[in-house]
């Protein structure tokens, strides 16, 4: 009697995790032995949907879990609710988690309660300071002690895990799967879905920013702001594109310090596609984001981080990233740099990019059917 199919069940529920799990689901979808299905928690609605509607993705389950001003227990608590009956259901091998979001970490910890195997994507990343970034370092490490299969993104994050005694023989190290992504979102002649960005001058260097962490709300994010501003306004061949973020304490900082200004335009979260492109245009990105800091480097496009640490030392090693940190001088001054020092631009530029080469999710599938037998 032939062996079975294996079932992995995958679980996301951010717009990041999704664009990450994208071309692993889509791979897993034409393998042959293995049963995908996935479930969605909806921690973000609208900016998961942006990713999954294009390519055609129908969650096997939905949990819809998004409330207006929802609290990380708010979020914890219905995960692990609502995945009780979709484990019951499916009753899988191995579930697939994504990073270190709080979806990340309450799937893994329903999947323990269930007694079912987890396996982690994006494994092994660390800052060791569990304030920053909040609440992702804690998330991670938490997956990390439930997990029974590591995929660590670089031969670094693998050698974290070990120094966490996690078994090597269950690390498997296989690029990062946002680069994977990269083959599905590059279009020639590409045409925005936000009207807005199609109207850009060509003329201008675009410094494109992301910034939304938790631990950037508040003081950090009115620095990063006025920095901006003071850039933009000192450096009229600049323009600063900012797809802002819905948390309303980002909304409303970047609306009173930055709306109006002729160079600088605010627009609304803007799809994957939109991104990628917009990133393939732009002169420099500006970010607290963890998946842009390894997608960017792909364009030779240098990326100055918004925090006071990584967790993808390798990009600071190898040069495509650099830390601009929190503070409206530090932040002027890092850009500035980039602004006006065309060798340090070019040696940035230049660096080669440590986190993959687009091949992430075929290894990830090889070690699971190496990992689980049915």
């Amino acid at each position: 009697m032939p062996n079975r199919n294996i079932k992995v069940l995958s679980v996301f529920g951010t717009r990041p995790e999704a664009t990450k799990m994208v071309p692993l689901v889509l791979a897993m979808q034409d393998e042959p032995g293995l049963d995908s299905y996935v479930c969605v928690t909806a921690q973000h609605r609208e900016l998961l949907d942006q990713v999954l509607t294009p390519f055609g993705i129908t969650p096997s389950y939905d949990l819809n879990i998004m409330t207006i001003g929802q609290s990380l227990t708010d979020v914890t608590n219905r995960v692990l609710s609502g995945l009780v009956p979709v484990l019951g259901d499916v009753k899988p091998d191995l579930l697939l988690v994504h990073g270190d979001t709080i979806t990340t970490f309450a799937a893994s910890l329903a999947a323990f309660f269930a007694k079912v195997s987890v396996g982690h994507v994006e494994a092994g990343l660390r800052t060791y300071d569990k304030y920053r970034p909040y609440p992702e370092e804690v998330n991670r490490k938490l997956v990390t002690a439930i997990a029974d299969l590591y995929f660590a993104p670089t031969n670094q994050a693998r050698e974290n895990l070990i120094k966490e005694n996690v078994p090597e023989k269950a690390i498997y190290v296989t690029g990062n799967t946002a680069i994977d992504f990269l083959k599905y979102a590059i279009v020639d002649n590409y045409r925005y879905e936000c009207e807005a960005l199609n109207s850009i001058s060509t003329e201008k260097r675009i410094i494109l920013m992301t910034a939304h962490r938790q631990e950037n709300l508040g003081q950090p994010m009115e620095n990063i702001c006025k920095a901006v501003r003071r850039l933009v306004d000192d450096f009229p061949d600049t323009i600063l594109v900012w797809p802002v973020h819905p948390n309303r304490a980002v909304t409303e900082t970047a609306h009173r310090l930055l709306s109006g200004h002729e160079r600088i335009l605010l627009t609304t979260p803007i799809s994957p596609f939109d991104m990628i492109n917009m990133i393939k245009r732009s002169y420099m990105l500006l970010t607290d984001s963890g998946g842009l800091q390894e997608e960017a480097p792909a364009f030779d496009l240098p990326v100055l981080v918004l925090r006071e640490v990584t967790e993808r030392p390798e990009g600071l090693t190898a040069g495509t990233l650099a830390l601009a940190g929190v503070s409206e001088a530090g932040i002027y001054s890092n850009v500035a740099k980039l602004l006006t020092d065309s060798a340090l631009y070019k040696k940035m530029a230049a660096a080669p990019n440590p986190f993959g080469d687009g091949h992430a999710s075929g290894r990830i599938i090889k070690a699971i059917k190496e990992q689980i037998k049915c």
